[in-house]
C-alpha cells in the first residue's frame, strides 16, 4: 500500500500538509477525518494517533502524527536533497533564529 493522509481539509495544517503534496506530486490516498463529526475520536483512528489529531501520514507500517514531521517526510520523498539546505542554514544562522544579528536603531 502507498502512502495515506489522514485528513479534514477544513483543518489549516491539513490543508498546508494537502497542498504540499499536491504541488509536490507527491502520490497519496486521501484518507477524509470529519473533525465536525468527531470521527477523529474514534477507536479505530486511535490506533493511528493515540492523541487523536490529524493530520497523520501512513507509509506501509510507519506512521507520522505531527504536521512539521509530515511534511517533512513529504519533502525528503519529493525531492531527499532538501535537508541538506536545511543544515546549511542552521551553519549560518545557528540552532534557532533568535539568534540572528539584532539590527542597531
Amino acid at each position: 500500500m502507498g502512502l495515506e493522509l489522514y485528513l479534514d481539509l477544513l483543518s489549516q495544517p491539513c490543508r498546508a500538509v494537502y497542498i504540499f503534496a499536491k504541488k509536490n506530486g507527491i502520490p497519496f490516498e486521501l484518507r477524509t477525518v470529519e473533525l465536525l463529526k468527531g470521527q477523529h475520536f474514534s477507536a479505530d483512528f486511535a490506533q493511528l494517533n493515540p492523541l487523536k489529531k490529524v493530520p497523520v501520514l501512513k507509509d506501509g507500517d510507519f506512521t507520522l502524527t505531527e504536521r512539521p514531521w509530515v511534511l517533512a517526510a513529504k519533502s525528503s520523498k519529493a525531492d531527499p536533497s532538501w535537508l541538506h539546505g536545511a543544515s546549511a542554514w542552521r551553519r549560518q544562522w545557528g540552532q534557532s533564529s533568535s539568534r540572528r544579528p539584532m539590527r542597531s536603531s
